[in-house]
């Protein structure tokens, strides 16, 4: 059966990516993007089966908007991902407070409002499938990357939460964790800033490293897009699914870490229960 998408953040990266794999799949999709005359040629390649939308995920009114545009259009909305978001580099004592705001502001509040947009006609129609893009730095705290990994952390427990609710409404939840992919993520859409030489171990580490690793990162962004179709094709899909040998690696290498910590400090853990 063919789905109808709404992709937020389609003009470049994974967005752009998996925008093209649905329409060449033969799905309909509204693709959005705050400039959509960078869409322009998947309108012409597709015609009738895109439309498009000029879109800031902060904005609860164009949020509200893009939903209505996949109702008037295709009759309802079957799989919402909300990829938009940005990440920049820098240490915590270096990014501003504003730094901070702007990327919870996108990242986090963004997914919330985009979400809540089209939870109504999800609902309605009892089914419906929202991905969220989150980050291996949602499940993992990233150097150099707090402001991004407080977003992207609200997101993962925003989605656990959001995943209990939904169900009682036959409509799915995934976290989408993405380790490095070759796209300009890591080099247009991010500001880098080495900053004071104390923390150069990890945060001018994090930015050479970027550096050096913009075109030449493991992920394939079109096998990226093939893998989030079929996630929404499952009747049941898994709540979260890293993508990525390196993201694979990174989760099961931390998940197992903590284990070990947790196990450790038992004892501690349960001795503050009455008596």
């Amino acid at each position: 059966m063919k789905k109808r998408w709404l992709i937020t953040g389609g003009s470049r990266g994974l967005g752009l990516a998996l925008a093209e794999a649905v329409l060449a799949a033969g799905d309909r999709a509204v693709v959005t993007a705050r400039d959509p005359s960078r869409l322009h040629h998947l309108v012409d390649r597709h015609g009738s089966a895109i439309r498009t939308a000029r879109l800031d995920v902060t904005n609860s009114v164009a949020a509200a908007c893009a939903v209505q545009v996949a109702k008037d259009a295709f009759g309802g909305l079957d799989v919402l991902v909300n990829n938009a978001g940005y990440g920049d580099v820098a240490s915590v004592e270096d990014a501003t407070l504003d730094d901070f705001r702007r990327q919870i502001e996108t990242n986090l509040f963004g997914t919330i409002i985009m979400t809540k947009a089209a939870i109504p006609a999800m609902r309605a129609q009892r089914s419906g499938h929202i991905i969220q893009l989150s980050f291996v730095g949602g499940r993992i705290g990233a150097p150099g990357r707090a402001a991004y990994s407080a977003a992207k952390w609200g997101v993962e427990g925003f989605s656990e939460s959001l995943a209990l609710e939904m169900a009682l409404v036959g409509v799915k939840v995934t976290l989408v964790e993405p380790g490095g992919f070759r796209t300009d993520f890591a080099g247009a859409s991010t500001s880098l800033k080495e900053g004071r030489p104390e923390y150069d171990q990890v945060v001018g580490a994090t930015v050479r490293k970027q550096r050096a690793y913009d075109g030449n990162q493991p992920g394939d962004p079109a096998r990226a897009a093939q893998a989030i179709i079929r996630i929404a094709s499952l009747e049941s899909p898994p709540l979260r699914i890293a993508l990525g040998t390196d993201a694979f690696a990174a989760i099961e290498h931390v998940d197992r870490t903590r284990l070990e910590e947790r196990t450790r400090w038992r004892s501690l853990s349960t001795s503050t229960d009455y008596r």
